[in-house]
């Protein structure tokens, strides 16, 4: 039986991945599959090329402007040219078996949701579907009968080791951090940082805006909030532990004392292999790890004094309500901002903290559907634009 697949944000980081691991299976004739869709923000160049590799059914780009290119570079071939936001949702209703939802950011939320309510499996890589909207999202996963694969190293690590059938046995889980590119630096330094400072991981090869919340590691503040929905456990059982190897993934702790860890190389082929092929396992071509050559494996605390934004989501998810939504849409537009050279680094955290005091001066409740999710977004965006303007 041939599978069909879908990937949403297929030029991203993650994207590419997947389509490295089709092909990879492709070549070995591992199982058959189709592409129903392949859509991205605005790289018709890249998605054409994609489309045309793995033989997709329809190509959309976000952005219309790009659309005559796409148009042109898939002339000839039976892939459907399509573009804008109707289109990017109207191809993630398309039937599929599995879909990749990588859209960065919240923008990904609409079309991740539209795939949800096929009722197909999710291999979830948009951590801000269930930071914008966690509740919603999963209540949305288990109406369609939904099966929603964690892709994120750290969560697919944990999936992996997590006892679903006895959660009560689990004690604690945590989830590793590289510590960014920044994690030997002083306070004062990290304020100064520039963006082709914070976007160059020393481990990772990712997007802009995703290597920036690794820097301020916001990205595993955003972690935890997915874990927190993902799995059902409590922000009080949720921690950070910084890993600079990148290694191990994420530990689960069981009421025994046992310990159980995910380990592997640092490629996110490994967990969206994983997530493709489950409950089988699939071979690719992804570097072995050898604990031998690497020696020794390292760990710290995270120190929030230097990252506040780390400290600013573990609060928002602590106090719940309005403060996940709130602390993602005001990160983006600041994270935006430092990217375009309009604030520094040290300004990220201080302009999603004052939205979020704001929203609790306003008293904000937690958003009760996608219009009120939406609405708080907004807001938030407002709002941090708002400080970056009345600074300038």
């Amino acid at each position: 039986m041939t599978r069909t697949i879908s990937i949403l944000g297929s030029t991203g980081s993650v994207g590419t991945s997947t389509v490295d691991v089709l092909q990879q299976v492709r070549a070995t004739g591992q199982f058959a599959f189709a592409v129903e869709a392949l859509t991205a923000r605005s790289s018709a160049e890249a998605l054409a090329a994609q489309a045309i590799a793995l033989g997709a059914r329809i190509a959309v780009v976000e952005d219309e402007a790009a659309l005559p290119e796409l148009r042109e570079r898939l002339r000839g071939t039976a892939t459907e040219a399509a573009a804008g936001r109707t289109a990017l949702i109207e191809a993630a209703t398309r039937p599929a078996d599995w879909t990749m939802a990588a859209v960065v950011g919240a923008a990904g939320l609409a079309p991740t949701l539209a795939a949800v309510r096929n009722g197909g499996a999710i291999a979830l890589a948009n951590k801000e579907c269930l930071v914008c909207a966690g509740s919603l999202f999963m209540a949305e996963v288990k109406r369609a009968g939904a099966t929603l694969l964690p892709v994120d190293s750290e969560h697919n690590a944990i999936f992996q080791v997590f006892d679903f059938e006895r959660p009560a046995a689990i004690e604690r889980i945590q989830l590793t951090a590289s510590g960014g590119p920044f994690r030997s630096w002083t306070a004062e330094a990290i304020a100064r940082a520039t963006p082709e400072q914070a976007i160059n991981h020393p481990i990772w090869k990712m997007g802009a805006k995703i290597s920036v919340d690794s820097a301020s590691l916001m990205n595993k503040g955003l972690e935890l909030i997915e874990a927190h929905y993902v799995f059902d456990v409590a922000p009080e059982r949720l921690e950070v532990l910084v890993h600079p190897q990148s290694i191990i993934h994420s530990l689960v702790s069981y009421t025994d004392g046992s310990v159980l860890a995910h380990l592997g190389s640092p490629d996110m082929r490994v967990p969206i292999a994983h997530a493709l092929a489950h409950p089988q396992r699939i071979s690719t071509n992804s570097r072995r790890l050898d604990l031998a050559a690497i020696g020794s494996l390292s760990f710290e605390a995270p120190d929030v004094s230097r990252f506040p934004c780390l400290r600013l989501a573990q609060s928002a998810l602590a106090d719940g309500g309005a403060g996940p939504a709130v602390l993602n849409a005001a990160n983006e537009v600041a994270v935006d901002a430092f990217l375009r050279g309009r604030i520094g680094f040290g300004r990220i955290a201080e302009l999603v903290e004052a939205a979020l005091e704001e929203s609790v001066r306003r008293r904000f409740k937690g958003p009760a559907s996608l219009d009120e999710v939406a609405a708080l977004d907004d807001w938030a965006r407002r709002d941090a634009g708002s400080r970056i303007v009345l600074a300038a």
